[in-house]
């Protein structure tokens, strides 16, 4: 059994090592378009709901501007805290997409990276509406996993619909066009992607698997016949010990 049956914010609690080490960061040319796009600069002030473990909310600090860093899971919150506590303009905050505890009209961009389909769509928009700037702008980002692009992912996506017994109920692929055009402001949004990935020997790969709050666990039912499979595929499809995940890193923006 995966974790389907833990309420969102709880999913991650027991794959924070993981999730810091082998999740993807963000290609930059992500943030030549929200400056170009947004207006992102070092006097921004920024809401990264979702914050997770501080990957999005270090690429964001590169910018220079200050960053509020809105995560509800403690674990999770704790690694960004760890990461980022020294960093000028790094704030963590204790909150939801629902409830951020930010003031009204403080920010002048929300980003939500890897996590808006973890999202309640009207109460989060109510939300963001609060927060932010009435010039401000909303850019959700996500990595997503091509899945027949090369034979390696073509079976690394065969694995996970056999062993993630909920993959298919927290995919971004549940986010589709109507949802988004009915969560921006008057129904408006730009898309675009990028090209990413990541290289991994075996044990990166599996902490990469393991990550995913779908994959079962240590203990969990499934996980050792899935970790089996994992090896084989590893071992079918390894060129100099390592395979690739290759990703479409997807934007969209609007009011």
């Amino acid at each position: 059994m995966s974790d389907v049956s833990r309420a969102p914010e709880k999913r991650f609690s027991n794959r924070v090592a993981d999730y810091v080490k082998y999740r993807p960061g963000y290609p930059p040319e992500i943030l030549d378009l929200l400056r170009e796009k947004t207006g992102l600069n070092a006097g921004s002030v920024v809401a990264d709901i979702g914050s997770g473990t501080g990957i999005s909310a270090e690429f964001l600090l590169r910018e220079g501007c200050t960053v509020h860093a809105v995560e509800p899971n403690a674990d999770m919150r704790v690694a960004a805290e760890s990461m980022l506590g020294g960093r000028q303009g790094f704030h963590s905050v204790a909150g939801s997409a629902t409830a951020t505890t930010l003031p009204d009209h403080s920010v002048d961009l929300i980003v939500a990276a890897q996590a808006f389909h973890w999202f309640a769509g009207e109460a989060t928009r109510a939300e963001f509406d609060r927060i932010l700037d009435p010039d401000g702008w909303v850019a959700l980002i996500w990595n997503v996993r091509k899945v027949d692009s090369t034979p390696f992912l073509v079976a690394y996506e065969s694995l996970l619909l056999k062993h993630a017994t909920d993959y298919g109920q927290v995919r971004y692929e549940l986010v589709d066009e109507k949802v988004l055009a009915s969560f921006f402001r008057d129904g408006k949004f730009t898309s675009t992607s990028f090209p990413n990935a990541q290289q991994f020997d075996y044990e990166g790969l599996k902490g990469r698997l393991l990550s995913s709050s779908y994959a079962p666990a240590a203990g969990q039912p499934g996980h050792e016949e899935m970790i089996a499979e994992l090896e084989r595929i590893f071992s079918e499809h390894q060129v100099g010990s390592k395979v690739a995940i290759d990703y479409d890193t997807w934007v969209h923006w609007g009011r």
